[in-house]
């Protein structure tokens, strides 16, 4: 199975808006977003999870529509910026090939966890980058990362 790990293309600032929830793509990171959507071109995607922040909803959609990809964009909660990776973890069980659209500091923490298991330092991934993980199945501490690629 494979796991594609994206987070947020680049947003306002914090503050910008009340709420850090609120904050809208920039147009640079919309660009950002297509470029790392351009490399899933072709991979067997099943679906696309993605946090319920606005920026997180935008670079989904952004992806699914480079894509042409038909079924609707999953909002989940558990892909929030302080959501514990194992929480992610334990929804992934019984799924293959998917995208997740999330945030720092758990699109770091999740790749660590994934690879190594807990207490391992974060994966440093810039805004829009992509991770893929692959493994026979997805248990923690197995997932080999194929790659991680900045825009």
């Amino acid at each position: 199975m494979k796991l594609w790990v994206l987070r947020h293309g680049e947003a306002v600032p914090h503050g910008s808006r009340p709420h850090d929830s609120e904050r809208e793509l920039t147009d640079h990171g919309r660009e950002e977003v297509l470029r790392s959507a351009a490399l899933l071109i072709g991979q067997p995607l099943t679906a696309i999870y993605a946090s319920p922040y606005l920026r997180a909803q935008q670079t989904a959609q952004l992806v699914r529509e480079a894509l042409g990809f038909e079924p609707e964009i999953r909002t989940v909660d558990w892909l929030t910026p302080d959501t514990d990776p194992d929480k992610v973890a334990e929804q992934m069980v019984a799924v293959s090939d998917v995208l997740l659209v999330s945030h720092n500091p758990l699109v770091g923490n999740l790749l660590s966890y994934l690879q190594h298991g807990a207490g391992h330092p974060p994966e440093r991934i810039s805004t829009a980058g992509l991770a893929e993980l692959e493994g026979s199945e997805l248990l923690v501490g197995s997932m080999r990362l194929n790659s991680v690629k900045h825009p």
